[in-house]
């Protein structure tokens, strides 16, 4: 089993932590992959379109493709960001705005519908479970039918500060939460069917994004019978 962590930061706090504590509960001897954002994608989306028109001509391309590449061949992917000012990181965001083009309304990738994901954030305070939600959603709009999340106040600035029973809490939970991704099977809900199925519509009747987009889900066959779950 292959697991991608895409960290919203660069230290190694609480969050990271936690998401490493998943990912070795779920595969102890599976291959795990992980990025630091920003260090390893160090950019904002400028809006300038042009990965809908070519995604080789996004000005961050390569940087960005070397993570999508390995988060394309995972089977899960875990992400974790800090709570900052009640919501995911900025560097978070920011990986989230540039690879918009891979949400169903434009260029779904296949891969994403066979995948599980975790979304972990901490905070000091209150705002994590906000913050996870945000994440989980943008995952949603990729494709992927199941995604898990876990947002918790440590009540510490640092993982060495937090207390012995948050710290056995957390152990439980990530424990379940592993054992969860393990088990379940991978299947596409109604939700995730029915978003496809209007943007295939939209599409179709040209209401989408453009003419790349368009010729994208026609040689996939999605405009036809086919579809990219199983």
């Amino acid at each position: 089993m292959k697991i991608v962590l895409i960290h919203g930061q660069n230290h190694k706090g609480s969050t990271y932590h936690i998401g490493r504590m998943v990912a070795e509960k779920i595969c102890p001897e599976g291959t795990i992959a992980e990025f630091f954002l920003p260090r390893d994608l160090n950019h904002f989306c400028t809006g300038c379109y042009a990965c809908i028109d070519d995604v080789t001509k996004c000005p961050f391309y390569e940087e960005k493709n070397r993570i999508m590449a390995e988060v394309e061949a995972a089977d899960v992917l875990i992400f974790t960001t800090p709570t900052y000012a009640l919501r995911e990181s900025a560097p978070m965001k920011s990986f989230i705005d540039l690879t918009f083009n891979y949400w169903m309304s434009h260029r779904p990738r296949k891969c994403m519908f066979s995948k599980k994901a975790v979304v972990v954030s901490t905070a000091a305070g209150t705002g994590a479970k906000k913050a996870v939600k945000y994440v989980a959603n943008a995952l949603f709009y990729w494709g992927i039918p199941r995604v898990w999340t876990y947002g918790i106040s440590v009540q510490a600035m640092n993982w060495n500060g937090v207390k012995g029973k948050k710290k056995q809490k957390t152990e439980k939970k990530t424990a379940r939460i592993a054992d969860r991704v393990r088990k379940k099977a991978v299947k596409t809900g109604i939700k995730t069917k029915a978003l496809f199925m209007l943007m295939r519509m939209m599409q179709k009747a040209d209401l989408a994004s453009g003419e790349p987009d368009k010729a994208y889900w026609e040689k996939n066959g999605w405009l036809a019978k086919e579809r990219p779950w199983k």
